[in-house]
């Protein structure tokens, strides 16, 4: 599906992309003392898989920023929008313009669990809370782990579903 960059549609569905997954992390994960299940990433997968890696990273940029605003969960700290701005980057390279197989999903997973949400926001996480890197990951490992292939699992199902009616209704 080729879009021009910034046409009315891109920005309708980024705009309501950005927005579910506001509501996806802060309003319908699961949170557990230091550790945050949540579900945000959905949206600008999708993001990622429809309009690339710039939109992604826009829109999860978007999402972290508007999120911090609306409904804060304790203190703003901008490594994590880094993260975010990452993660849409890095599922927008792996996933855009190319079949989202199992194979590529679980790529992109692990790339954004072992890379970003367990390796680089640990190191934001030991400027809050100033507790040791190696701690702090430890605690973190088995949940980014176990995280890879459901992320994968969910991704691959979102465009199973979502992205081919998306697909088959622009061709129409």
């Amino acid at each position: 599906m080729k879009k021009t960059r910034f046409s009315t549609e891109v920005m309708v569905v980024t705009a309501f992309m950005t927005a579910l997954s506001v509501v996806l992390s802060k309003l319908i994960s699961i949170n557990i003392s230091f550790l945050r299940i949540g579900f945000g990433f959905l949206p600008i997968a999708i993001l990622a898989i429809l309009y690339g890696p710039w939109i992604a990273a826009l829109g999860y940029g978007l999402a972290d920023l508007i999120g911090a605003w609306l409904l804060p969960t304790g203190t703003f700290f901008p490594g994590f929008t880094v993260s975010a701005v990452l993660t849409g980057l890095i599922f927008g390279f792996v996933l855009y313009n190319k079949e989202v197989t199992i194979t590529r999903a679980l790529i992109a997973s692990a790339l954004v669990c072992l890379g970003v949400n367990l390796i680089l926001n640990t190191f934001w996480l030991t400027f809050i809370i100033g507790k040791g890197f190696k701690v702090l990951l430890a605690s973190r490992a088995v949940k980014e782990i176990v995280a890879i292939p459901v992320m994968a699992l969910l991704i691959v199902a979102m465009d199973r579903s979502v992205i081919k009616a998306v697909r088959n209704r622009s061709t129409n």
